[in-house]
């Protein structure tokens, strides 16, 4: 008997989509003189000093295994980071674990939590390892849509319609990716009355939480009684440009924390220890690089935005991460067809809305983390296109 070799792959991973966002920095990759707004990677270089650290490390001749939890000195450097910034009190020593990356941190979580059949809430337009990462522990992700109209904010109300006896979770990621809101400490709130009524368990990605333009960034976690029932995801590419270091972390109450580990150390094991001491030396002594960064965003944003609505493509202004998403409604093109032809016609590069959830479609996302002069050309080139399905 001839077994085909499709019949032997897992019907859950035949039924998730390829990455709409690799699908299109694959095509990319094959052409010449692209711009691209596409993938959300720094155009700056990690500061010199975090890399002179990993660098020092190598050269000293640390090159073996640590701890499955990750180096206990930057543990320490992570606990005391969480409480100078947030007020956030975590025991180094089984409260934190350092992951490869914040993709790793949150595959663990929800691997440590779910259980066959459970619920998870997942707003969108949300990352796109969201919802597949929940199929792969073997959830089944709720997807609850957020709206411009309402700055793509989650709200209670939307989360209490969705509850169900099987809801275990609610996945949160703000600064957000793709849409560039965030929430209040006042919004979170609701969401947090919800968790705590219903006794769920909230993932808190906040990876761009530095990354925020207007206000602070609130903690989820440092919500009055949410620090118990809160896994908290961080990491460092994004707030030190150290996107190709793969290095994130989580922090939990002892018994999550303790499950996740039980799954990293038969996976992962650990995170490469050069890399663990670069983010020492970013957390140390990061602060004054990043800030100058984020002030370049920043600059970037209200330049992007301006350029977006100058052009007739309705934009709500991000208050965080580096990501503008604009709607594309009035060219009368889908998200794909709108991104296919934009590459194709004028070589700037752009992820279709859809990507990121069925309430996308109608958006594009276009990462302001580019230079100055890429943004204004990238400018040029799409009001030249836009003006020739809008005028």
């Amino acid at each position: 008997m001839t077994v085909r070799r499709s019949d032997l792959i897992s019907p859950v991973v035949k039924g998730i989509p390829p990455s709409g966002i690799r699908r299109f920095f694959d095509i990319v990759s094959e052409m010449d003189d692209v711009i691209s707004l596409g993938v959300g990677e720094p155009d700056f270089v990690t500061p010199w000093h975090i890399r002179e650290s990993c660098i020092y490390s190598l050269e000293k001749g640390y090159t073996m295994y640590t701890s499955n939890y990750g180096l206990m000195e930057l543990r320490v450097e992570i606990a005391k980071y969480l409480h100078d910034r947030f007020g956030l009190t975590y025991e180094p020593k089984n409260q934190i674990l350092v992951t490869v990356g914040v993709s790793e941190a949150y595959d663990l979580a929800l691997r440590a939590i779910i259980s066959p059949g459970d619920e998870v809430i997942v707003p969108e337009p949300c990352y796109v390892s969201y919802k597949p990462c929940v199929s792969f522990a073997g959830g089944v992700p709720v997807v609850v849509e957020t709206r411009a109209e309402d700055g793509f904010k989650l709200t209670a109300e939307q989360v209490e319609a969705v509850i169900t006896p099987k809801t275990k979770a609610i996945v949160l990621c703000f600064p957000n990716n793709p849409t560039g809101s965030t929430m209040s400490k006042e919004e979170l709130s609701g969401i947090a009355r919800i968790a705590q009524e219903h006794d769920l368990i909230v993932i808190s990605d906040e990876i761009y939480g530095e990354l925020t333009y207007e206000g602070v960034h609130d903690s989820f976690a440092a919500l009055p009684g949410m620090q118990g029932r809160t896994i908290l995801l961080n990491g460092f590419s994004k707030a030190y440009a150290m996107t190709g270091w793969r290095l994130g972390y989580a922090v939990a109450c002892k018994e999550i924390i303790d499950a996740m580990v039980k799954i990293h150390q038969y996976t992962m094991l650990c995170a490469p220890i050069m890399v663990q001491n670069g983010a020492i030396e970013a957390l140390r002594n990061g602060d004054r690089e990043m800030h100058r960064m984020v002030s370049q965003y920043n600059r970037r944003r209200k330049l992007i935005t301006k350029g977006f609505n100058d052009m007739g493509l309705d934009c709500v202004e991000p208050q965080g991460a580096f990501y503008a998403f604009p709607s594309i409604k009035k060219t009368g093109l889908s998200s794909e067809e709108f991104a296919e032809r934009l590459l194709v016609e004028e070589k700037v590069a752009v992820v279709p809305g859809n990507a990121f959830g069925n309430c996308g479609e109608g958006y594009i996302r276009s990462s302001y983390a580019a230079s100055i002069d890429d943004i204004n050309e990238a400018l040029v080139r799409m009001a030249r296109f836009v003006q020739r399905y809008i005028s």
